[in-house]
């Protein structure tokens, strides 16, 4: 099961999360988000663990709970929406 951690402290580390989740089941993968300009965290994290069962034991526990002076957003991932793709504003519909 797939999970989204939001509200992280810019300081936390991916090993950070790996401990804090490991507490509920078998974590597979932590991802987390980093921004390409700074190389600083954005403040979310995808967190995979190795059921559903702990994932649910993850949220009901983790969600809205401190994490390094913030209450942490734990839910389940959802699929990422399709956006359209910006074009950088250059229209060519002139002729």
């Amino acid at each position: 099961m797939k999970l989204y951690v939001g509200n992280l402290s810019f300081e936390t580390t991916e090993n950070d999360l790996q401990d804090l989740f490991e507490q509920h089941g078998q974590v597979s993968e932590v991802a987390l988000m980093m921004d390409r300009m700074t190389g600083r965290s954005r403040g979310f994290a995808f967190v995979t663990m190795g059921s559903a069962a702990e994932g649910q034991a993850a949220i009901s526990t983790l969600h809205e709970k401190p994490f390094a002076g913030r209450p942490l957003t734990v839910n389940e991932a959802r699929a990422r929406e399709e956006r359209p793709r910006n074009t950088g504003g250059y229209s060519n519909s002139r002729r």
